[in-house]
């Protein structure tokens, strides 16, 4: 039986227990924590040690996926090596359902459809990813349009803001970067490409931190089953912005 135990300040928000199962957890990551340690001392603070702190007792390997620093949301992982593989193979298989909510700069075009851009690492430039005809691998979004905001005249203490667009995406590939590529990519007639709109506060593909001080990009739904009984799990994040 899952239980809810409390949240963990950190110096960098809260790593929020949202659910403890005998093997596997699910946690709430904030924005600007690594998923898995990264290169050099300053950069070792991560979901997957601050993980093994508050479940001491798993014999990990933990990490079955990872989120962008900069995205906030719902990370599983795995409390021992054979629920690793399991849960492994469910996103593999592309069994496991994924949404995420973000905020783009413009107006978006249209309702709701499906971006297929086939992507690859920028080798030049790395970390970017770019969308490539030819050598990139399958990066399949579906999208949705669920509210629009205006653009906001400047004032004497506020700057101009421009419009906004809260879209709602589910990824079925799960390449880096997928999302944050399909929002910026330009638009195509017919409405193909991508949407033309970066995400707020994207520091590769948008203006970085001059629309916010976060990218607005959320992982809000994480479904599964448990590696355990077999039986499907779901677990959802209230979006922070």
């Amino acid at each position: 039986m899952a239980t809810q135990p409390p949240t963990t300040p950190t110096p960098l928000g809260e790593l929020k227990l949202v659910l403890l199962s005998k093997r596997f957890v699910v946690v709430d990551k904030p924005a600007g924590l690594l998923s898995v340690p990264g290169k050099g001392e300053q950069n070792q603070d991560c979901v997957a040690r601050r993980a093994k702190l508050l479940v001491p007792q798993a014999s990990g390997p933990f990490v079955v996926h990872r989120l962008d620093m900069e995205t906030s949301g719902l990370m599983v992982l795995a409390r021992d090596p054979d629920a690793h593989r399991h849960l492994s193979r469910q996103f593999e298989a592309r069994a496991v359902t994924k949404a995420y909510e973000a905020v783009l700069m413009g107006e978006v075009e249209g309702e709701a459809g499906t971006i297929s851009l086939p992507m690859r690492p920028d080798i030049d430039r790395r970390p970017w990813q770019i969308v490539d005809w030819e050598h990139g691998r399958e990066a399949v979004t579906r999208w949705r349009v669920l509210t629009r905001e205006p653009a906001h005249p400047a004032t004497d203490t506020t700057p101009a803001i421009g419009p906004r667009t809260r879209i709602h995406f589910e990824p079925i590939t799960g390449r880096t970067h997928q999302l944050r590529v399909h929002a910026a990519y330009a638009r195509a007639p017919g409405g193909k490409g991508g949407l033309g709109c970066p995400i707020v506060g994207d520091t590769l593909y948008g203006d970085g931190y001059a629309s916010s001080p976060r990218m607005l990009l959320h992982a809000k739904l994480l479904a599964f089953i448990d590696p355990e009984n077999r039986r499907p799990e779901r677990c959802e994040s209230k979006v922070p912005f």
